[in-house]
């Protein structure tokens, strides 16, 4: 009996007290803890919210740590440029004026496109202003002295640009030859090829009515054919960033936002329709610059939903590394030259064709400087891994908009020059500095 009485004022002695038995100092600091609890969950949610405000400026900042800057400064650079000179001349930004620009802008531009694969690997290509000018004279060569057939001529002119593209490919992945050595061997003897088809006058005219030529002659003027084709490019944007975000969604990998999606498709048909209301009120919107967009649309999509893509990117992080996780180094080495050639002798036809003739000109050390700083200038790496093709459009815009802009100006050749190749030194020294800065991170 006492051992059950004992447990009985054991278990009464730890009893939970009542309510009314807690001292009131107790009470109140209970009601302090509460409030204190409820205090730190509403600072929680504040601090919460506020992350998720500041994510895009963390996605910035985790952007510019990785070494890539983005084409918020380049197009920063193309509207500062566009200002300057529309406020030195009132011509500038005239809707003549600006579709003179986007014609002249395609022949280097897909030269551009072309170095860009290379720049990719982390290798240069001295040889496309060359090539260039070869595809021009032969197809002049071929059309007008030979009779051969335009569209025949056309594909054997390309098909030129893509061997030679090879034999470069070759001489470095399998032979071992440096790029820099076996282009610059490729400009000398593809420019000397180049003077031996266009003969002692070197110039070959052909038909202003014929194929090439129409490349940059035609314009589209019909109003509802170009707003819907902006209004259906802007819609098979939005379709296509839908389902990759709802593919990326349902496999669990990070996507895009839906409003971001929103925001971009309406930038997108902001632009599309503004360029085709421009472009309208003069002659309408030109074939040529339909094509070098179809061709940048093309070669992203290339390089960024392929495996092949992959492998390009991945070779210039590392081509060890790359060789490790099994791409085929030399067949991707040699891919890049092809098609660096490739789109060097497509671009040297638009040459061509605005000139309604083959030339000298065509393959001059303009274009192949003029290509490179498109590229450089628009956000390729030099060292390699970083870049698209859409850094050839915005990096060749700021060139042709500089050389027009100081056109109109009256401004000489050789301060053109210099005023250019300081813009691609400046371009240059940023991209050393981002990979300095990623390097310092062990990013690279």
């Amino acid at each position: 009996m006492a051992l059950r009485g004992r447990r009985n004022r054991t278990r009464t002695t730890h009893a939970a007290p009542t309510a009314d038995a807690v001292p009131a100092a107790d009470r109140e600091d209970d009601g302090h803890r509460g409030r204190a609890g409820r205090l730190g969950a509403y600072a929680g949610r504040l601090t919460a919210s506020a992350g998720r405000l500041g994510a895009p400026t963390e996605a910035v900042r985790r952007r510019l740590r990785a070494g890539g800057t983005g084409p918020v400064p380049v197009l920063l650079a193309l509207a500062v440029t566009w200002i300057v000179f529309q406020a030195l001349n009132a011509n500038f930004l005239s809707p003549r004026n600006l579709s003179v620009l986007s014609v002249d802008i395609v022949g280097t531009g897909m030269v551009a496109v072309g170095i860009v694969f290379v720049l990719l690997i982390g290798e240069i290509d001295l040889a496309v202003g060359s090539l260039a000018g070869l595809a021009g004279a032969v197809f002049a060569s071929l059309n007008v002295h030979l009779g051969m057939p335009e569209w025949l001529a056309v594909l054997v002119a390309v098909l030129c640009g893509t061997a030679a593209g090879a034999v470069h490919g070759f001489s470095f992945a399998r032979i071992g030859v440096p790029a820099f050595v076996v282009t610059l061997s490729g400009l000398l003897v593809w420019n000397g090829v180049t003077l031996y088809l266009l003969g002692p006058d070197s110039s070959i005219n052909f038909s202003e009515d014929g194929l090439v030529a129409t490349l940059t002659s035609r314009y589209f003027d019909s109003a509802v054919a170009v707003y819907g084709l902006a209004a259906l490019c802007t819609a098979a944007y939005l379709l296509a960033s839908l389902h990759d975000r709802g593919r990326r969604a349902a496999a669990g990998m990070p996507c895009r936002p839906t409003a971001r999606i929103w925001a971009r498709t309406a930038l997108l048909a902001l632009v599309s329709f503004s360029v085709v209301y421009v472009l309208g009120r003069f002659e309408g919107l030109p074939l040529a610059l339909l094509i070098f967009l179809a061709v940048i649309v093309a070669s992203d999509l290339l390089l960024r939903r392929t495996p092949y893509g992959r492998q390009v990117l991945a070779m210039g992080g590392g081509v060890e590394a790359a060789r490790r996780s099994g791409v085929d180094v030399a067949r991707v080495r040699i891919s890049v030259f092809m098609v660096s050639g490739t789109l060097a002798a497509v671009g040297g036809l638009f040459i061509a064709s605005r000139l309604t003739s083959a030339s000298q000109i065509s393959g001059s050390g303009v274009l192949l400087i003029n290509a490179i700083a498109a590229a450089v200038i628009g956000g390729t790496s030099l060292f390699g891994g970083r870049g698209s093709t859409w850094s050839a459009l915005l990096g060749v815009l700021i060139i042709q908009s500089i050389g027009s802009g100081m056109a109109l100006l009256g401004v000489e050749p050789p301060v053109q020059f210099m005023i250019t190749g300081g813009v691609l030194f400046i371009a240059v020294v940023l991209d050393s500095l981002t990979r300095r800065s990623a390097q310092s991170r062990g990013r690279v």
